[in-house]
């Protein structure tokens, strides 16, 4: 595929811009040719599956309006309409082949146990109808004892994690070809360093909540040091999920910098995190909708309002209070997080 080269920030890294739908896209490492698209499109709804019927169709109208990155996991139920939607948008030729598809998925925690790793992305290979993935991730920094996929994860089901030997696992993975890159989500600057004490191969990407009202400044510095891509969701505060608000959409200095620059609160919020030199995904069901979320990339926020925007008040939106449990492995928020909340 063609490519252009552009540049995201005067000192960051050189990216490159795919001709045919303008996403910039970055090497995960020195040997990455593709990249990973920086704005991505995420298939992750609450209640899990509420549109498995639908899902198919609106992949394939995302990649039709020019998304060429796919944010899943197996407890999502969304590998399957997937897989499906990739094999219609080659038989229609919206792409010429799989490998023009970034796609993303995360190993859930019931899989989260060193001999359960490689068959779980197996199982995610087979429900996708693919050979291999761009990455996978741990989902988050715990285990429950094997069994169902759900959230909130029963706490009498929470057993400690043995973040090494996960890691191993997951290295295993790469290894074998399944998949191409590997990363974390979830993950604190405490238990990425758990992580690196021992990788031969360190994560490429940890995913997690941020947004203008949960800025996460600390781990973005560390993962920049670390060489380690942040990845993000509830870009727009996810109201209407398990894990969301709507204390971003509601933001009164948000609302006023998308008035003056004639764009969308989400377009701002977008641009926002774009700038910051982090991958953002997106979820709209709603063709214009996704659209304006792709038009972020040829205009730029100012210093006054980059200023307004990091003045804002912080608060996490999804503190995950359903991994803590007085009897389990984390007993306070502060455990979960390493006090980074």
């Amino acid at each position: 595929m063609d490519v252009v080269p552009t540049k995201m920030q005067e000192s960051g890294p050189e990216l490159s811009v795919l001709s045919d739908h303008s996403i910039p896209t970055l090497p995960l490492d020195p040997t990455d040719e593709k990249g990973i698209p920086l704005l991505g499109f995420g298939t992750a709804e609450y209640p899990f599956g509420a549109s498995i019927d639908t899902m198919k169709d609106t992949i394939i109208q995302a990649i039709r309006v020019g998304y060429r990155h796919f944010d899943t996991a197996a407890l999502y139920r969304t590998e399957q309409p997937l897989g499906e939607a990739i094999i219609d948008a080659l038989r229609l030729g919206l792409i010429r082949s799989r490998d023009e598809l970034f796609i993303t998925s995360k190993l859930w925690c019931s899989d989260a146990h060193h001999d359960r790793v490689v068959p779980a992305l197996q199982r995610t290979l087979r429900s996708l109808k693919l050979e291999y993935l761009d990455l996978y991730l741990v989902h988050w920094p715990a285990s429950v004892k094997p069994g169902e996929m759900e959230l909130p994860v029963k706490k009498e089901d929470l057993v400690p994690i043995d973040l090494n030997s996960v890691w191993e696992a997951m290295e295993a993975c790469q290894g074998l070809g399944l998949t191409k890159s590997i990363g974390v989500s979830n993950f604190s600057c405490k238990k990425l360093e758990t992580i690196l004490s021992t990788a031969k191969i360190p994560p490429a990407v940890n995913q997690v909540e941020m947004n203008p009202m949960w800025q996460q400044k600390k781990l973005r510095n560390f993962c920049r040091e670390k060489g380690i891509l942040v990845s993000v969701y509830s870009s727009l505060g996810a109201k209407g999920t398990l894990w969301g608000s709507n204390r971003v959409i509601e933001s009164e200095t948000l609302k006023e910098i998308a008035q003056a620059k004639g764009k969308s609160l989400a377009q701002v919020c977008l641009r926002w995190a774009y700038e910051q030199g982090v991958c953002v995904l997106v979820k709209s069901f709603n063709k214009e909708r996704m659209e304006q979320n792709l038009d972020i990339f040829d205009w730029k926020l100012s210093a006054d309002e980059l200023h307004k925007i990091s003045q804002l008040p912080q608060c996490k939106g999804f503190p995950a209070g359903e991994f803590v449990s007085k009897d389990g492995p984390y007993k306070s928020l502060e455990e979960l997080w390493d006090g980074e909340i």
